[in-house]
């Protein structure tokens, strides 16, 4: 039910003059599908207090709770469609009381660490683009069917908006950057291993999907008590998103998966002078996807010792400053960082190799990101005692990785499974770091298991990529057509 619910939204919306692409789709799905969660989360608290024989004060006002505007219900319990609002009217309403209601409540949250403060954050930073109130009528009715009152509920929940971020990922533009593979991410997770008692950062966050991830994987680690669930709750994940759209994803991401109140910052991660951060800033475990491809403005690469206009290059800089001793990291970054001859690369390179033990270099194929046309890998690495020697895995899969073959958790099982010895193999090796240049501190990928020999394609296999690169093209050609007609 609930994904034939998601599906009609998209349709209606889709006819929505005010809104354009899956990027939209998202952004506007998510602030209405807050608010239904913020009812439901009010009514489930005002049944624990009833039980509790206690008071509960509703967060939100009577006049601005779901069903005196979005749903008002009649003496059975059913819409009341001669008291709901629609057209214009509901438009008007939206855009001129609800949202300047909800943006206050940044300015009276008690702290930032509040589900109130969270709603002023969102609701600053994210307008409504339906231009229809029928179609935002049509919304509001499939949206009031969904129910975030059992964990249940809320498991399908974030696995259809998971759904939506993956397509707003693979649907062009810059949709991509918020969206890293589940399966990939599962994998570092797993690699990692966080632990309960441990907090889990990520200064790119995005749509959350590590912080996500990490909490699915300690939720199911051991039977947890009531103290750690509350440890998972409150003093867990931690998270920054310059980008308000992200922003709004990550907290509807990880609000679905079972954290009420997520720790994520809207501010500029980079903005962050590292002389600034204490130990008390600092984190056990650091997963992230950092944005590569970006450049800084002059200010911002003050804050750090070694400048560089590259974007990856600082928040791998930050990660390094921001993990504790001991502390142990997954990150995503272009190949490139490996033997770039540039002096911060070999700078950072050198930072990176005597302040941490990067133990581990996972190695990914082209296509890994759907419509990024960058190599990646994943540095593994634990803080405190200088890299002594660096085992290296090269995922090398017989299909080309695309939109309707992308990479899946069975791909990347070996590599889990040899990572545990550090094991050699066709795909894996070892490198002393005595070997390595000292001045220019190469650490490319070079497996010696290929003797440079680069693997021959079949023929079929080209013209299957060919067929499916142009069916590709077309789809997009359709898309773009859509939104010009």
């Amino acid at each position: 039910m609930f994904e034939q619910t998601f599906k009609n939204i998209d349709d209606i919306l889709r006819n929505d003059a005010g809104v354009s692409s899956e990027l939209d789709y998202v952004e506007q799905t998510s602030w209405i599908l807050f608010l239904k969660y913020l009812d439901d989360l009010e009514k489930t608290r005002e049944l624990e207090a009833q039980l509790d024989g206690t008071h509960y004060t509703p967060i939100l006002k009577p006049e601005f709770r779901w069903e005196a505007w979005a749903a008002p219900r009649n003496g059975n319990g059913k819409i009341d469609h001669n008291r709901t609002i629609t057209g214009d009217d509901l438009i008007g309403f939206v855009n001129s009381k609800l949202f300047p209601y909800l943006q206050q409540f940044k300015q009276s949250a008690p702290s930032p660490n509040t589900i109130e403060y969270k709603i002023g954050e969102i609701f600053g930073e994210i307008k409504n683009k339906i231009q229809s109130g029928y179609n935002l009528r049509d919304v509001l009715d499939l949206v009031d069917e969904l129910r975030f009152q059992s964990q249940e509920e809320k498991h399908e929940m974030s696995h259809l908006y998971e759904a939506k971020i993956a397509r707003m990922g693979n649907a062009g533009r810059n949709g991509g950057e918020y969206y890293t593979p589940r399966p990939l991410i599962k994998t570092i997770v797993k690699v990692v291993a966080p632990r309960i008692g441990e907090t889990v950062y990520d200064g790119a966050v995005g749509s959350a999907g590590f912080l996500c991830e990490a909490f699915e994987y300690l939720n199911s680690s051991r039977s947890l008590t009531v103290s750690d669930m509350t440890t998972l709750q409150e003093s867990t994940f931690y998270g920054k998103e310059k980008k308000p759209l992200a922003f709004i994803i990550g907290i509807m991401n990880m609000i679905l998966h079972g954290i009420d109140a997520p720790n994520i910052l809207h501010t500029n991660t980079l903005s962050e002078n590292l002389m600034d951060i204490q130990e008390k800033d600092r984190h056990d475990v650091i997963l992230a996807n950092p944005p590569f491809g970006g450049k800084e403005r002059s200010e911002v690469q003050q804050n750090f010792p070694i400048k560089t206009g590259a974007t990856e290059l600082l928040f791998l800089q930050h990660f390094i400053k921001m993990l504790k001793a001991g502390g142990r990291a997954g990150i995503v970054i272009k190949n490139t960082f490996l033997s770039n001859t540039d002096n911060a690369s070999i700078n950072l390179r050198r930072t990176l190799l005597e302040s941490c033990n990067l133990h581990t270099v996972l190695d990914l194929p082209q296509g890994t990101f759907t419509g990024a046309g960058v190599k990646t890998v994943v540095l593994f690495f634990e803080k405190g005692e200088p890299t002594r020697n660096i085992w290296y895995y090269q995922l090398n899969l017989d299909r080309t990785l695309g939109k309707t073959r992308p990479l899946s958790e069975a791909d990347l099982a070996e590599f889990v499974e040899l990572y545990r010895s550090k094991a050699a193999s066709k795909n894996s090796w070892s490198v002393n770091i005595a070997n390595v240049n000292p001045d220019t501190l190469d650490l490319s990928v070079k497996n010696p298991n290929q003797n440079g020999e680069k693997k021959q394609r079949d023929p079929k296999e080209i013209l299957d990529e060919i067929m499916r690169l142009d069916n590709e093209s077309q789809e997009i050609l359709s898309q773009i057509n859509k939104l010009f007609s």
